[in-house]
């Protein structure tokens, strides 16, 4: 007997629930889209025409059989629109960031211990094959005690984008909710909480009217951990730099997924997620001599459908949740003492004991 799949519904149909949750939900075995709300226009529909799209959150409430219902909306409706699905008894999966300030994250969590149902936040970036390279790198002794580490996740968009509500003016948009939510948390991952936080938060091109750069540096006992960003960056940009006591390693380029997406390949090519041979990173080390030795490291396959096989696995009972609430609290909390810490041009220290409990 076929298990019934987990029945999703997915609010908005732009950018991420497009390209990033309903295609991943629509490719993901177990997990049915059943639903998408989309205010105007009928791309939704002609995308998915199997799918009944309603125009408003409301309406899906009221008609849809749902288990799980995806916030993919502008950052400051995030907490709002997950607590009615949460009320109406459903399971919900918030779009990184979860809520646009550590309180409002708190306040999401008490909703679902009130309601008993589980919140999911949406860091997909755990499924980039790079990110999955560097996690297992550093499990290994090949590059010795590692001493620093950086994370940049860089682009050339030298003039803000008109329309685009992340580079509107608005309490929760800008660079460091959206790109720095991704680098906060792999990091977190990695190297679990720092003692401190240093940041620099700033806007760099003409004309726009919120930061669009950062360069964070979190503190460890022995490790410096460096998280940038910038929308002026033309180069061919590094992805992740670890030097260690016995070699380094480089790898440039970001995870390929997001633009197989957006153009429209939704998880066909087969294997999925691989970077070309050429984007691979390496390993450059001194042999006995004092020659450099470069060694080629694979990229393993990344698949942003690892996030929703998780949800459907933990619904079911089948594994513990990935990313947590807590984890996406954690994030939050670190870039506001990071913004702090650019405003008052000092390193902030990092106190961890008010960490909400699930």
């Amino acid at each position: 007997m076929t298990a019934q799949p987990i029945r999703c519904g997915v609010i908005g149909f732009g950018l991420a629930g497009r390209v990033f949750h309903s295609a991943v939900i629509d490719a993901t075995e177990g997990i049915e889209l059943s639903g998408i709300v989309q205010r105007s226009g009928d791309s939704a529909q002609k995308a998915y025409p199997h799918v009944p799209v309603y125009p408003s959150l409301d309406a899906m409430l009221a008609q849809a059989t749902l288990d799980v219902i995806v916030v993919a909306t502008p950052n400051d409706t995030h907490v709002p629109m997950a607590e009615q699905c949460l009320r109406a008894g459903k399971h919900v999966v918030v779009d990184k960031p979860v809520a646009v300030s550590s309180t409002e994250a708190a306040s999401l969590l008490a909703i679902s211990r009130q309601t008993g149902r589980r919140v999911f936040v949406f860091h997909n970036r755990r499924w980039d094959g790079d990110f999955l390279t560097v996690q297992r790198l550093l499990k290994s002794d090949k590059l010795g005690t590692l001493r620093t580490f950086e994370s940049h996740f860089d682009r050339f968009r030298p003039t803000p984008k008109q329309g685009a509500w992340r580079e509107a003016a608005g309490h929760g948009n800008g660079i460091l909710l959206d790109l720095g939510s991704h680098l906060g948390d792999q990091a977190l991952v990695l190297f679990g909480l720092p003692a401190a936080v240093w940041g620099d938060v700033r806007s760099e091109r003409a004309g726009s009217t919120v930061d669009d750069a950062f360069d964070l540096r979190l503190y460890y006992p022995e490790i410096t951990v460096w998280l940038r960003s910038t929308s002026l960056s033309a180069l061919p940009a590094v992805r992740f730099l670890a030097e260690g006591t016995q070699g380094s390693y480089r790898k440039d380029n970001l995870d390929p997924q997001e633009d197989a997406l957006r153009a429209g390949d939704l998880f066909r090519s087969k294997p999925w997620g691989m970077d070309p041979e050429s984007a691979w990173g390496a390993i450059t080390t001194l042999d006995a001599n004092g020659a450099t030795q470069h060694t080629a490291v694979p990229t393993l396959a990344g698949d942003y459908r690892g996030f929703y096989a998780n949800v459907r696995d933990a619904l079911l009972g089948k594994a513990e949740q990935a990313v947590t609430l807590v984890d996406a609290w954690r994030v939050l909390r670190l870039l506001e003492w990071a913004r702090e810490s650019s405003e008052s041009r000092a390193a902030i220290a990092c106190d961890w004991t008010n960490t909400p409990q699930l």
